[in-house]
């Protein structure tokens, strides 16, 4: 079939390439801008950008697709469907029907649970224990349409946003061109999303990213998970007089009991408001990330030291 596909980021990727690999012909990619980052805030391309590129395919990358000219020139590249993961424009009705068979889109939860901006770290930060793709159809409202095909896979302790992450963009890339199989069969069944079951993963705010240690242990650890890589949680200590932010990448549910952010061993174990948390992976200002054992050789955090207990973040 004739594809234009929408992504932007290195979740869309895997998508594009299988369908390349398929042997679909990619007439155009639609991605975010150039903008500009890193240190030296150079302007970037998108991973979706260098990927289309090594490709040969045309790279097109207009602010807004509201403009009734852009869905003239989506149309007029005579694609069969529209192909989106994770772009980050809104399309509006017009660009929905600018290919006859309409726009899929590979969205990262179990839809209708997560619609919405941030479905992986919201899945993780609620402590779902599933969580999985969907190929959606589709149409004006946000997530609403109907879903043709979806994939589980748990969400074990261990996994963080960023790994979720990339197990999701290898399960989808698949689940896509399975239903682009049927789709060009004629043969994919689209089944309305249910009324029950809804909710939203509203886009993660800065103001979320201070740690709890007021809540229990697992949550703690959810918190964490959810946030990382962007923007990471952090607790901030005070050593030598000096308070200094520590973003915490990673943590496991520990033994042991005290007043909530307290360091109970000389593991890096803090007090939850029940349980406790190992952390396992952190980062100071303008270094990077270490184990905990390599943070504490040179922070020397130890038994009775503290960690500020933030307060809930009111979004």
């Amino acid at each position: 079939m004739r594809v234009v596909f929408m992504g932007t980021p290195a979740f869309s990727v895997p998508t594009l390439m299988e369908i390349v690999g398929q042997g679909h012909e990619v007439v155009a990619v639609y991605t975010q801008p150039p903008r500009p980052a890193g240190r030296g805030m150079a302007e970037r391309k998108s991973a979706v950008q260098e990927a289309a590129e090594a490709f040969g395919i045309e790279v097109r990358h207009p602010v807004s697709l509201r403009d009734p000219a852009e869905a003239a020139a989506i149309a007029a590249l005579e694609a069969d469907v529209l192909v989106v993961v994770a772009y980050g424009l809104i399309l509006p009705v017009p660009v929905l029907e600018a290919a006859p068979l309409g726009a899929y889109n590979v969205h990262a939860s179990l839809l209708p649970r997560w619609r919405g901006a941030a479905p992986v770290a919201r899945a993780i930060m609620a402590g779902d224990a599933v969580t999985g793709v969907a190929v959606m159809r589709m149409e004006k409202g946000l997530d609403t349409g109907p879903v043709a095909m979806v994939e589980h896979t748990p969400i074990g302790p261990d996994d963080t946003a960023a790994d979720l992450t990339d197990r999701l963009a290898r399960l989808g890339a698949d689940l896509m061109v399975r239903a682009m199989a049927g789709l060009e069969r004629d043969a994919l069944t689209l089944t309305p999303q249910p009324d029950q079951g809804v909710t939203y993963a509203h886009k993660i705010d800065k103001a979320e990213a201070p740690i709890d240690f007021t809540q229990p242990a697992e949550a703690v650890r959810n918190h964490i998970h959810g946030l990382n890589p962007m923007p990471g949680a952090h607790a901030t200590f005070t050593i030598a007089g000096k308070a200094e932010r520590l973003k915490v990448l990673r943590a496991v549910v520990a033994d042991g009991a005290g007043e909530p952010g307290t360091v109970l061993d000389d593991r890096l174990t803090v007090a939850c408001g029940t349980g406790a948390v190992r952390l396992t992976r952190v980062q100071r200002a303008g270094k990077s990330p270490v184990d905990a054992d390599a943070f504490l050789r040179g922070a020397r955090i130890g038994p009775g030291d503290r960690f500020e207990v933030a307060a809930p973040a009111d979004l």
